[in-house]
């Protein structure tokens, strides 16, 4: 897992000067002094424009979450904001890993200071793309075993951090209750975890939402999917989450 971390950290080093370069901003490839200059130029960079978010995540800062989960089945609901949004993910996919280091921040921010509630629709579609098949189920029941353990926020992420490639065995029983030790999960998560307590769960979850006509794209349903207001969102739009708590959506 540690150079699943340093991957992460370099992903995120990688994010922040793209960033920035879109910006207009370029970054120096000294690093005697670059740590001081990103800073100066990306505090900049967000007075200029308003960009929290932009702080944040340019210099790899991650919101803490202070917000509280419940789970049904294989739904958690986190927050309790007026808007309402669900997001149909997969822990083995790779466009929610990059939906959840792009968003992430901004969903947590919206969670904390209650403008919005999400609803996690914890779906397992990768299961064969795992070897041997199955961890995407797994990982998903980890995740739900995180909620009454008190980790969730902070779980969810570290799934997404420590994702591995798909066509792996993924991470073992052992490591997926490792990471949640390592948050300071509470009661009987490891048994939970070991137990496949919600896989039963997950696969109807997983059932639901693939027959769901309404999530689907070209007849065919994906991950991520996010629904806002019961209107499916189109991720290209990058303002999608700002338009909704500003009631634009």
């Amino acid at each position: 897992m540690g150079g699943a971390s340093r991957n992460e950290r370099r992903r995120k080093q990688e994010e922040a000067e793209r960033r920035l370069a879109a910006a207009g901003i370029r970054v120096p490839q000294k690093r005697d002094r670059t740590g001081a200059i990103v800073v100066g130029v990306v505090l900049a960079v967000a007075v200029a424009v308003g960009g929290a978010f932009l702080l944040a995540r340019a210099l790899g800062h991650e919101v803490e979450p202070t917000y509280t989960a419940t789970a049904d089945g294989a739904v958690v609901t986190a927050g309790s904001g007026p808007v309402v949004i669900d997001v149909y993910e997969d822990y083995l996919c790779p466009s929610c890993e990059r939906f959840e280091a792009r968003y992430g921040n901004e969903l947590t921010t919206a969670l904390n200071e209650n403008k919005v509630t999400v609803r996690f629709h914890t779906v397992a579609i990768l299961d064969r793309l795992s070897e041997p098949a199955g961890y995407s189920t797994r990982a998903a029941n980890a995740a739900l075993c995180a909620v009454p353990a008190g980790v969730f926020p902070q779980y969810h992420k570290k799934l997404f951090d420590e994702q591995p490639a798909e066509g792996s065995a993924g991470l073992s029983d052992d490591e997926l209750i490792a990471l949640g030790t390592e948050l300071g999960a509470q009661g009987d998560f490891a048994a939970c975890v070991q137990g496949g307590t919600h896989a039963d769960a997950v696969a109807k979850e997983t059932e639901a939402a693939t027959g769901d006509t309404a999530l689907q794209t070209n007849g065919r349903f994906g991950t991520p999917t996010v629904v806002v207001g019961g209107r499916k969102v189109d991720l290209n739009d990058t303002s999608w989450l700002q338009d909704a708590i500003g009631g634009q959506s």
